[in-house]
């Protein structure tokens, strides 16, 4: 059976596959940008603080995927929760550092405005601050979920959703007619999900920046 010949028999479970993928990406995405972004509003103003809050996360980032999961496992057990919890924790560095970023580089001039119009601080980070930090803060969020896209397939590991799934019962069953072929699929299918995702965020980007602040 030739590629195309395996993607028409298995098209159902297939697109299946890609919308738990995409689903438990967006997810933790959300769930990642929330508390990247609180995170980056705690400690934004501190150097010190800023610091262990992107060292913190970027020691996070270096522990292997399936050794998270692995480790996961045992504690939450098998399926979607050590999927989320991973996906959401390797999340958050690429939107702390560029939220901490944007929010350190919104011009003085602009906050000292708003405290002259009677701006409160709240007002102040809501209206101003996080609004002009929002292009690198997007630029973030589109990095992080470039890069969950791939840490996700390792989540059928620990019987998590997505293509993994595809691939690891490729990789289970190399020599045999269809491997390659399971291989490939999963493969492809996050490549199809990552570029579909980076142009969402693209439109994302041109309808929410400011033509101004995009110059």
């Amino acid at each position: 059976m030739n590629f195309w010949d395996y993607l028409g028999n298995r098209h159902q479970q297939l697109l299946a596959d890609s919308y738990q993928h995409a689903s438990a990406v967006f997810q933790c995405m959300v769930v990642a940008t929330l508390i990247g972004i609180v995170i980056a509003v705690l400690t934004y103003r501190s150097d010190w603080a800023g610091n262990l809050a992107t060292t913190a996360t970027s020691t996070i980032l270096t522990i292997p995927s399936l050794a998270m999961i692995g480790l996961l496992i045992p504690i939450v057990g098998l399926g979607v929760a050590p999927t989320v919890i991973s996906l959401t924790l390797y999340g958050l560095l690429p939107i702390v550092r560029n939220a901490i970023v944007g929010l350190r580089g919104v011009d003085p001039t602009l906050i000292d405005a708003a405290k002259g119009i009677g701006m409160s601080r709240a007002a102040r980070l809501f209206k101003v601050e996080l609004p002009l930090a929002w292009p690198p803060i997007l630029t973030g969020i589109r990095v992080s979920t470039q890069m969950l896209m791939g840490i996700a397939a390792i989540a059928a590991y620990a019987s998590g959703p997505g293509l993994g799934n595809e691939i690891f019962r490729g990789i289970a069953s190399l020599g045999s007619a269809n491997a390659l072929n399971q291989v490939l699929a999963g493969t492809l299918g996050i490549i199809v999900l990552a570029l579909l995702f980076d142009a969402a965020y693209v439109l994302i980007g041109r309808l929410t920046i400011p033509r101004g602040i995009r110059v």
